[in-house]
């Protein structure tokens, strides 16, 4: 099941655990031009899914610095912590459960090292609840089953990408220890309440697609085209990152931040220097060439946490 690709919509999902800074720019100007350039709608989602690591005010601060930047949405943004999207959410594990692919998991992340072989993000998880559930200890996260079909897409960028999922991540956590809803729960299910035909995104989260593929085909939802830019890193090689301080991008000159982004994403460089953010976005919609975007040499390598949180 896949989208009708004439109704192009994409998303940019931040995270609001700290300002905007370059490295989430770049995807979010990936993604508004994509979308742009595909007369397409630009949706902005804030995945607020993890209070504990929330900065206050840090919403309202990236769209702040996205308006500055001359970026425009259409329609609401949609905020993932909101009663609403919990319980779709809730339905979403409900009818795993009733469909018998989900089972509660009492390990603690410590067993599961002691336990688990490494896999392609951490540690594979050995199945121990699903095989031989220990008797009389309360569970902790509730987990899907996994199987060897294995699961292969086409990214616009990345080109072919297999896995298999049971043998490279194991089955993985839909619900967390705190009782939040899981990163790929969470996305696979707003992605389709909002119909985004396209995902474009960071490749730090290239090796959660296959995750969110399988999830999609056992909820019977859509499943987008994807395409996986490449990340920004620092001097050592590491990604910016609001957990390695990256500094916020300065809302004050955003055109050339806005060119260093478009620089990075492989792009032409325009002929006339544009004079302000409006004449940038005006040249570059018509100007976007998705096959240009580099490949991330390292895509593929361990991406955050937060979709293994136990």
């Amino acid at each position: 099941m896949s989208h009708d690709s004439s109704k192009y919509r994409g998303r940019f999902a931040p995270s609001p655990s700290g300002p905007l800074h370059f490295g989430s720019l770049v995807t979010a100007v990936g993604s508004y031009l994509d979308a742009r350039h595909n007369r397409g709608e630009w949706l902005v989602r804030m995945e607020d899914l993890d209070p504990p690591r929330e900065q206050p005010g840090a919403a309202d601060r990236i769209l702040r610095t996205l308006e500055a930047f001359g970026f425009e949405w259409d329609r609401d943004i949609l905020y993932q912590n909101r009663p609403a999207r919990n319980d779709a959410y809730r339905q979403a594990l409900d009818l795993l459960s009733q469909r018998g692919v989900t089972y509660p998991c009492t390990c603690t992340r410590k067993e599961i090292n002691e336990n688990a072989v490494p896999g392609v993000e951490g540690p594979v998880y050995p199945g121990t609840c699903r095989k031989n559930p220990p008797s009389g200890r309360k569970a902790r996260t509730t987990r899907i089953r996994t199987d060897d079909s294995g699961i292969s897409f086409r990214d616009l960028i990345c080109g072919h990408i297999g896995q298999n999922i049971a043998a490279e991540t194991g089955d993985f956590i839909i619900r967390r220890a705190d009782g939040l809803f899981a990163y790929q729960l969470a996305v696979v299910v707003d992605d389709a309440f909002q119909n985004i035909s396209r995902v474009v995104r960071g490749s730090d989260l290239l090796l959660s697609t296959p995750r969110q593929i399988y999830l999609q085909q056992l909820l019977n939802m859509p499943t987008p085209a994807y395409a996986h830019l490449p990340l920004v890193r620092d001097a050592q090689g590491v990604k910016l990152s609001k957990q390695s301080m990256a500094q916020p991008v300065n809302d004050r000159n955003p055109l050339a931040s806005l060119l260093a982004a478009w620089r990075f994403l492989g792009q032409t460089a325009p002929e006339r220097h544009p004079e302000n953010p409006a004449e940038f976005w005006s040249w570059a919609i018509a100007n976007w060439d998705l096959a240009q975007v580099p490949v991330d040499s390292t895509a593929g390598e361990r991406a955050s946490s937060r979709e293994t949180s136990g």
